[in-house]
């Protein structure tokens, strides 16, 4: 199930216990204990944020991500530093920039994992049968790409 977008007491944010779990952006201990939420930085694109985790990646790994995403779109909008938050009995990050990505309140907001990151975009497409979502051409591109920077 692809979540939404929601507005806490400030600006927008997005649950995304599972993928910040895949992508290595939450660490819990055996006890399910948080032992780490990443601080990270969103980039906004249009219909796309990219979420990434300010400590554990290359620069030049982020810069071969901002100008591919860049490229893609034809956007680049602003950029904002936030940290994993706990959000009920799981995580959620905030999105301030997501507004200029064209996110409102509502929208569904598909989430995908690669390590030290997270991408979300309004473009994907939700398999009922199979439970998935599979992303969008800009956002697989992006993962592919994150993927390919770790092997």
């Amino acid at each position: 199930m692809v979540n939404t977008v929601k507005r806490p007491s400030e600006g927008l944010a997005l649950q995304v216990t599972e993928p910040a779990r895949k992508a290595g952006l939450v660490e819990e201990n055996s006890e399910g204990e948080t032992t780490r939420r990443a601080d990270v930085r969103v980039y906004s694109f249009e219909g796309l944020l990219m979420v990434v985790d300010r400590e554990r990646m290359d620069e030049a790994h982020i810069v071969e991500l901002l100008k591919a995403a860049a490229g893609d779109t034809k956007t680049a909008r602003q950029a904002i530093d936030a940290t994993i938050q706990t959000a009920g009995h799981g995580y959620q990050v905030p999105l301030p920039p997501a507004r200029d990505a064209g996110f409102r309140k509502g929208d569904p907001a598909p989430c995908h994992p690669a390590p030290n990151m997270l991408v979300i975009s309004k473009n994907s497409m939700w398999n009922e049968e199979h439970g998935e979502d599979k992303p969008g051409r800009v956002a697989a591109s992006l993962l592919t790409i994150r993927r390919d920077q770790v092997e």
